[in-house]
């Protein structure tokens, strides 16, 4: 039966607001189980306009509904009843997505003879009991004015009403009252717009898992973009302004972008079955299925894309128009002492560019960027135009490569590259970029996608903060200062393609270099380096570094002493490149350790055993003026400690502060530091319920752990976590550890899965010891699982490196070779593998 039909038969029975609302409700959900369907049909903004305009149907029939109630059988008509209901913001432009809010507003006049407050609330009742998800307000139309200057927000979404229902009278009144809102203080409202619009997009910065709406080029973007040519122009919709703001073609291509993000969005929205803007890796999937496509990676290219050409647009367009309201008089005269060229100007570190000036060639520009003074510029809109619109012919000239030479020795070369970026010619001036352009990478590690990555990298090695590595840096001289930032700059343009990309990058930094002129012993070092870009933080994070056959491997690869520091001093621009926080001092210490003891075997041409190393270390040790101090039975029981991995992953001065604390541990005492990471140290002569206390911690990442046996029965535990607590968790996490003493503590582990082909058991590790490594899919509570295996097998670990992403985990544990672990391979890999073992019993240690 027809709605309508069942509305009338409802009121004529005299039926309650309950049914009306329930037969509403049902409706409504029909109509959104068909969401589905329609978006087959049709997508982007054509999907938005149809949605709308089934919501103006409804909440129309919900209005005319009340009325009947009201009435009855006296329905006046409805243009002489004094309230018009309002579409605002989304709604308002019919771009609302389905599970956005429906913003409306509900304007009046008060009349005598109607009461329409109650009308209003009549309206309202029905319209949530039938499950609208409003957003509302009431005023009486002499009120907007007034209203409108209370909030800005306000203001604004004022600015997108459509009539949906009511009187046209009323509605006319609103008109006025919309006409005199945009007229007034239209200054101190588009700056105060287009602030907010930059501490939104800080928020909410370009990332791989990008917010469609807040982020960087997304919707919000192109509303500001309309918000101020209506306010300035009281247009209707921006292509009004194609002609006299911009052209048709890059209006086009601004569409085009934001046709796209329409679909994402609302696809979004239909897979989750809620307001969801931020495009999650969860979600991509079932996005590119819906939208079309067969590769996630190319669905998110082009979202990335789209947000980049919404982005560019609204930076170039926006300054475009608001020039009359930031022009401050007063700089006239410092332009003018400022002016680099006709119409270019640079400014408190800031370039500047007119808009009535032509672009100029794109060899003219980079001329402009090398005569500046080496300093970190910032860029006007007018000055991204003119490298947005430069013409760049290809293949590039000599001269072009030339001054893309005399650009990258800059010291601070991150901000052109940034604005090469943003302006989109990237890519034209490095034709190496061109398939890694706005190209995602879903590896659990990275940020954000391969272009941005890579300037970011290059801001880490102009920015570095390490005082060691800055000193290497500075002792490099100029061409290889160039070459590294050149590797820097290109290290990861080999991806998007099925080759291993640090092999395809390896072939494409060799005619880059060579146009540009570089030496060939320089450039038989980029392609070592590109090459093995990975391979220093792979070592250090995943393998026994204080392994001599594992450094003579590593070196074997690096070549010599000058690819190993160029090669440290990369791999610390990368990881800092990554995000702001991915390099500390976790992963540093292991860095630096393996930069070391690699320089020692690079440096030395008799190859050094254990031994050699160890006898060194002690030789050190014995200088040292703190050593000298120590009573001689200390200094006997130092040198006596077995494990010659003991003395090398310690200074000697860590060396001793552990003996002076393990002198003096009667049972067992610990540490507890937690400046940038949580790291617990712990010196015991009773036994140590090592798996309850993993397991009893796995809500914290692990990095490392050692165990080492030192003298008078004390083993020493150091366990470093890859994430901090807070202040108020400290007496909680000391509880724990004092509870860990307690070998009657039991803890229910977590339920972990390995297969055989995850584990590898290497006997032959050294003399001395045996190596297991597990790489599987990340799992809560693996390392307390693995950990209790080994107390169940009495196998005494030395050492456990854990490296773990969002999905994968890479964990080795060295253990000494004793209780005939060779011969026991077999019964290691079953208690590994069997899921069911109840280690919880066998925890003591």
């Amino acid at each position: 039966m027809d709605i309508k039909l069942q509305i009338e038969e409802i009121i004529e029975e005299n039926g309650s607001d309950f049914e009306l609302s329930k037969l509403f409700k049902a409706y409504i959900n029909e109509y959104k189980s068909s969401l589905p369907t329609l978006f087959e049909s049709s997508q982007g903004k054509d999907f938005l306009v149809k949605h709308t305009k089934k919501l103006d149907s409804i909440i129309d029939l919900m209005y005319k509904t009340t009325l009947r109630r009201v009435f009855g059988n006296y329905l006046p008509m409805r243009g002489s009843i004094p309230i018009a209901i309002v579409a605002l913001g989304s709604y308002g432009r019919e771009q609302l997505c389905v599970h956005s809010d429906i913003d409306l507003l509900i304007a009046y006049k008060k009349i005598d003879g109607y009461n329409s407050e109650v009308i209003i609330e009549r309206f309202f009742y029905l319209a949530l009991d039938a499950g609208l998800k409003l957003g509302h307000r009431v005023h009486e139309t002499s009120d907007l004015f007034i209203a409108s200057n209370e909030d800005i927000t306000i203001k604004t979404s004022l600015m997108e009403s459509r009539l949906i229902t009511g009187s046209p009278f009323t509605w006319h009144d609103i008109q006025n009252q919309l006409q005199k809102i945009r007229l007034h203080n239209q200054k101190e409202f588009i700056l105060a717009k287009v602030e907010e619009a930059q501490t939104r997009r800080k928020k909410y910065p370009t990332s791989m898992q990008p917010n469609i709406k807040e982020g960087v080029g997304g919707l919000r973007d192109s509303q500001l973009i309309v918000w101020i040519a209506q306010t300035m122009y009281g247009i209707k919709t921006l292509k009004d302004l194609t002609g006299e703001l911009m052209t048709e073609q890059e209006y086009k291509e601004y569409r085009v972008a934001l046709e796209f993000l329409f679909r994402v969005r609302s696809a979004l929205h239909l897979i989750v079955g809620k307001q969801e803007d931020k495009l999650l890796l969860e979600y991509m999937p079932q996005v590119t299925s819906m939208l079309g496509f067969k590769d996630p990676r190319k669905m998110a290219t082009k979202v990335l894309q789209a947000q980049w050409r919404i982005n560019n647009f609204t930076q170039i367009f926006v300054k475009k128009m608001i020039r009359p309201y930031i022009a401050d008089k007063s700089y006239v005269s410092k332009f003018r002492k400022s002016r680099i060229t006709k119409g270019i100007y640079a400014l408190d570190d800031r370039l500047y560019a007119s808009y009535n000036l032509k672009p100029l060639p794109v060899n003219s520009l980079l001329e402009i960027l090398i005569q500046l003074p080496d300093l970190n510029y910032k860029f006007d809109a007018g000055f991204l135009n003119q490298f947005t619109y430069t013409a760049i012919k290809h293949p590039l000239s000599g001269k072009t490569y030339h001054l893309l030479k005399e650009l990258l020795r800059k010291d601070n070369m991150y901000c052109f590259l940034k604005l090469f970026y943003d302006a989109g010619i990237l890519h034209e001036l490095f034709s190496n970029f061109r398939k890694v352009l706005h190209l995602p990478q879903f590896d659990g590690f990275h940020t954000y996608p391969v272009d941005i990555h890579s300037i970011k990298c290059v801001e880490a090695l102009e920015n570095i903060k390490d005082p060691f590595i800055k000193e290497l840096h500075n002792s490099l001289d100029t061409d290889e200062k160039l070459l590294l930032k050149i590797v820097t700059l290109f290290h990861d343009t080999g991806k998007g393609r099925k080759q291993d990309h640090s092999e395809v990058g390896a072939k494409l930094i060799v005619p880059f270099t060579r146009k540009l002129g570089i030496n060939e012993e320089l450039i038989k070092r980029a392609v070592v380096l590109i090459k093995h870009h990975i391979l220093m933080s792979s070592v250090a994070f995943k393998e026994n570094i204080h392994n001599e056959k594992t450094l003579y491997k590593f070196m074997s690869k690096v070549g010599d002493a000058k690819n190993l520091r160029l090669l440290y001093i990369h791999t610390y621009a990368d990881i800092n490149g990554v995000s702001g926080d991915t390099y500390n001092g976790f992963n540093s210490k292991l860095l630096f350790d393996l930069y070391k003891s690699a320089l020692e075997v690079s440096e030395n041409s008799d190859r050094i055993t254990d031994a050699k190393k160890r006898l060194n270390i002690e030789k050190k040790l014995k200088n040292n003026l703190e050593f000298k101090k120590l009573s001689t039975i200390i200094k006997k029981k130092i040198l006596t400690i077995e494990s010659n991995l003991f003395f090398f992953k310690h200074t000697p001065i860590d060396i001793i502060e552990i003996a002076k604390i393990a002198k003096d541990t009667k049972n067992y005492t610990f540490n507890i530091k937690h400046e940038k990471a949580l790291s617990i140290e712990i010196y015991r002569k009773i036994p140590l319920n090592i798996g309850y206390l993993l397991a009893t911690l796995s809500h914290l990442d692990v990095g490392s752990m050692e165990i080492f046996t030192l003298f008078n029965d004390i083993k020493y535990f150091k366990i470093e976590f890859q994430n901090n607590i807070d202040i108020d968790e400290l007496i909680e996490l000391e509880q724990v550890i004092e509870n860990a003493f307690d070998m009657t503590r039991k803890v229910k582990l977590q339920d972990i899965h390995l297969k055989r082909e995850c584990i590898t058991i290497d006997r032959d590790h050294s003399l001395t010891h045996a190596e297991v490594a597990i790489n599987t899919t990340n799992q809560r509570g693996l390392l307390a699982f693995v950990m209790s295996v080994f107390e169940e097998l009495g196998i005494n670990i030395i050492t456990a490196k854990i490296h773990s992403s969002k999905y994968r985990v890479r964990d080795s544990f060295l253990m000494e070779k004793q209780k005939e672990i060779c011969n026991n391979v077999d019964k290691i890999y079953e208690l590994l593998i069997n899921k069911d073992t109840e280690c919880a019993e066998l925890l003591d240690t």
